[in-house]
């Protein structure tokens, strides 16, 4: 499930994002990077998405529900509660 993304700017971190800093100054340098590393790559890749999802056309978006629907009429589809215990 796709979660809804606050768009509103700040100047200011969040709690538990200054919570996940402090912690994150605590470790050797080494550790420091490794994290900075995946998390500025996880923001590069959110971007990527986002602006993918914002350059989709309605009808793009139709065309690929109809595939979906087809896909499941077929039976090319596994029920989700067949592959996960959600």
């Amino acid at each position: 499930m796709m979660e809804e993304h606050d768009k509103t700017l700040t100047t200011t971190m969040t709690q538990l994002l200054e919570q996940a800093i402090e912690q994150i100054k605590t470790l050797p340098n080494d550790v420091q990077d490794a994290i900075a590393s995946r998390l500025l790559a996880e923001m590069e890749d959110e971007a990527s998405w986002q602006s993918k999802f914002e350059l989709t056309t309605d009808q793009q978006w139709d065309q690929m529900a109809k595939m979906v629907l087809q896909e499941i009429a077929s039976g090319e589809t596994i029920p989700l509660d067949e592959v996960s215990d959600l």
